[in-house]
């Protein structure tokens, strides 16, 4: 793939993935196949802000969870009121992190 169009998929979403595993993006969309750049643009990857507000308000339901993919930890986050309360607060610690981590497992699944 051509270097510009890598340049404005990183620059557009870059902040979805983690920072640590943008060079990892950048080298799998340069080898990818120009045919594949439309799948791996429709994406729909979760913005880690939105996923942290959705977390403080509706977090202790699970929703977070639900949204991430991970629907036994929800139901389990949702049985128990987030644990307590105890989970809820680590989430929203954590919720940023685990989402540019659930995005950038999106992109290894269409980029292959």
């Amino acid at each position: 793939m051509e270097q510009s169009r890598v340049d404005m998929f990183v620059s557009s979403v870059g902040e979805r993935f983690p920072s640590e595993r943008l060079m990892l993006v950048r080298d799998q969309l340069s080898k990818l196949d120009d045919s594949k750049l439309p799948v791996v643009q429709s994406v729909d990857y979760k913005n880690p802000t939105t996923m942290l507000i959705i977390s403080l308000f509706v977090g202790a339901w699970g929703v977070d969870r639900f949204m991430l993919g991970e629907t036994g930890l929800g139901v389990a986050k949702l049985l128990t009121c987030g644990g307590a309360g105890i989970w809820t607060i680590i989430d929203w610690f954590t919720i940023t992190n685990k989402t540019k981590e659930y995005n950038y497992q999106k992109f290894c699944q269409v980029a292959v």
